[in-house]
């Protein structure tokens, strides 16, 4: 495989997870009777500009079905966090009712509901038709098509140009990273700005998140890599911003590079030294991540094993692609965990893929009242935490296993 930004040959492991089906391709229960597609599951990286990656064994076709089951609107933090973001890009870039304000992976509309309700012009580009769908009920305008320079330059054509884009939680899931980037290039106003919201590498790596690694995630993303792909692509970073979301994301600011007029941080100077000083551009920075990997998935699946042999009552909570991750890596079966709840109406009745667990409404959590809940989603483990707070007067304990088991 060459690396999807440069070309270059790879040679460089990061992780092997051994092999899963796409996390987000949840199960009905008619499917159970037919064999589902696996794919290797390992990550690279290219040793020429340092953008990490997974291997291409799927198109996005395939990850982003029609029937694409995750809905940003089902956690109230994310809402939340999307609202605050919206009113501060109203008041930082000046935008009004002469603005355009356009979303890239818009979803089910969970945050161009609020740039609506400011009164500032917006549409999203969104290609899955379960999430656009809820959107349209929203009242929002949706283009429903994957995201690049050609539907860019239709847009452009069409007057739709953007004062402002929005890319939460999306450059980490293309396959051709050109093309997108370039894409905003193109869609921007002179003056235009992009912003992109994604995990940062450092907090994977420093915090042992290997269960973001999963296919529709096909590049894992430094600041110092991106700044190297957006210069290549027509944008130019300004400014950056250091967030608690999905465990440690930037959101980065962009503008095209021929015609911004933004001065560059000193947070963006600042996080790029030390990006340098913890040696992301250097084989060292990867090595023995594997290892600790392992370790969650041994410790995760004995803690398991033991609590069968004592009798105890396990439950999950949270049908996520990271709890997908985890259990295929560990071999988790319904014999250990015999069901996952999850809020998300588009989930309840199917099955994790690969695993093959149920997903359940979450009063199953209250008629069934387990021992051992085991939070999936660690990200949102205190949001988790709160909604289940009763379930501690049936002595219920809380898990998460990753950075590390802990019971709580």
């Amino acid at each position: 495989m060459k690396c999807r930004h440069c070309g270059t040959p790879l040679e460089l492991v990061f992780a092997d997870l051994g092999s899963a089906p796409p996390s987000n391709a949840y199960l009905t229960h008619e499917a159970l009777s037919a064999p589902e597609t696996w794919y290797p599951l390992r990550v690279l990286v290219c040793t020429a500009c340092w953008l990490v990656q997974t291997e291409d064994h799927a198109g996005r076709e395939e990850l982003f079905a029609h029937d694409y089951a995750y809905f940003s609107s089902t956690s109230a933090g994310w809402l939340a966090h999307s609202q605050r973001y919206v009113g501060e890009m109203i008041g930082r870039f000046g935008l009004g009712t002469h603005s355009m304000v356009v979303e890239v992976a818009a979803n089910d509309g969970y945050l161009l509901q609020y740039v609506k309700q400011a009164g500032v012009p917006c549409y999203g580009v969104e290609p899955t038709a379960s999430t656009a769908a809820a959107a349209r009920e929203k009242g929002i305008d949706i283009e429903e098509s994957f995201f690049g320079v050609d539907l860019a330059k239709r847009l452009v054509a069409a007057g739709r140009s953007a004062d402002l884009t929005a890319a939460n939680n999306v450059l980490a899931h293309v396959p051709d990273i050109n093309d997108f980037v370039a894409g905003f290039s193109a869609l921007l106003k002179p003056a235009g700005v992009s912003t992109f919201e994604f995990p940062h590498l450092m907090k994977l790596v420093a915090e042992n998140q290997f269960d973001t690694i999963y296919h529709e995630h096909y590049s894992y993303l430094s600041l110092s890599a991106v700044a190297r792909v957006f210069e290549k692509n027509g944008l130019s970073l300004f400014d950056v911003e250091a967030l608690p979301t999905h465990g440690g994301s930037l959101r980065v600011f962009a503008q095209r590079t021929d015609t911004g007029r933004n001065k560059t941080t000193e947070r963006l100077t600042a996080l790029l030294d030390a990006e340098k000083r913890a040696g992301v551009d250097s084989e060292a920075f990867y090595a023995g991540f594997q290892k600790r990997a392992e370790k969650v998935k041994d410790d995760f699946t004995a803690f398991l094993i033991d609590a069968k042999r004592k009798g105890l009552k396990v439950g999950a909570y949270g049908a996520a692609a990271k709890g997908n991750t985890l259990m295929n890596f560990a071999g988790t079966r319904p014999d250990l965990v015999p069901y996952v709840v999850d809020k998300a109406a588009a989930k309840q009745g199917r099955f994790m893929p690969g695993s093959r667990i149920p997903i359940v409404a979450p009063d199953h959590l209250d008629a069934d009242r387990p021992d051992i809940i085991i939070i999936l989603p660690w990200n949102i483990r205190e949001e988790v935490m709160a909604q289940l707070a009763h379930a501690r007067e049936w002595g219920a304990r809380f898990v998460t296993a990753v950075p590390e088991l802990m019971i709580i």
